[in-house]
């Protein structure tokens, strides 16, 4: 529960980027954080995990039947969020898709 913790205070450092990602339903984990995310590139759970050895942490993203899709290890604390938000949200055409996705073009 304490990883956990430490983890959405991390989060909080960056509260625009992790509403972006369509976070919700956290859930404490064995020496982490689980979530639910609704991005651009990744729908889904990501696990956070934290590496006592390394002090470090793992980010993985799941699919439907909790199998792991993509996967992170060795993510410094500052860079934690960017790392999410790349397999979770920030897509090459980022900019195109907020706007189409807004209503902010004419399209």
């Amino acid at each position: 529960m304490e990883m956990a913790n430490y983890i959405l205070q991390i989060f909080r450092y960056s509260p625009q980027m992790v509403m972006s990602w369509g976070f919700q339903s956290p859930i404490a984990i064995e020496n982490g954080l689980k979530f639910f995310v609704q991005g651009f590139i990744h729908k889904g759970w990501v696990k956070v995990t934290y590496n006592e050895g390394s002090d470090l942490f793992n980010v993985r993203t799941l699919d439907n039947n909790g199998n792991v899709k993509e996967e992170r290890t060795d993510v410094y604390l500052d860079g934690l969020c960017d790392v999410i938000d790349g397999m979770v949200e920030r897509c090459s055409n980022y900019a195109e898709r907020v706007k189409k996705e807004y209503g902010l073009t004419n399209e």
